[in-house]
């Protein structure tokens, strides 16, 4: 079972705050290869940068597995990795509901959740819910 985190954020600087998170967890020893960012909204700024050259040299990069991989949260494609930092960059609930149902498939050990953690968690399986302090 993956172990799931909080990092608090509003729609407007979840982006923002993931990009610091992914950051702290390459400098504190993960590889970029281990990670996979999945957006809820709009998509990542570098996804769509990667996107501008193709779609089937973004999706080879996934295949390569030597970088930080950044996708929808909606992608109907098998997306697994080690690290998943999921960013609740949309506030329609139907699409957080969504992607927090479907995000603990592509999870292997750790789940970091950029967002707000009173709307976010109570839509998790109760195992994984942060405990009250």
């Amino acid at each position: 079972m993956p172990a799931v985190q909080f990092v608090p954020a509003t729609a407007q600087d979840a982006v923002e705050r993931a990009d610091e998170a992914v950051d702290q967890l390459l400098e504190s020893g993960r590889r970029p290869e281990d990670v996979l960012v999945l957006t809820v909204g709009e998509p990542h700024p570098w996804q769509q940068h990667e996107l501008s050259f193709g779609e089937a040299g973004y999706w080879a990069q996934l295949a390569e597995g030597g970088d930080v991989f950044y996708a929808d949260a909606a992608t109907p494609r098998p997306l697994r990795r080690e690290v998943v930092v999921l960013v609740v960059n949309e506030t329609s609930a139907a699409r957080v509901e969504s992607a927090v149902r479907t995000v603990l498939d592509h999870v292997g050990a750790l789940l970091l959740v950029c967002g707000e953690t009173a709307r976010v968690a109570p839509l998790l399986p109760a195992e994984y819910r942060p405990v009250p302090a």
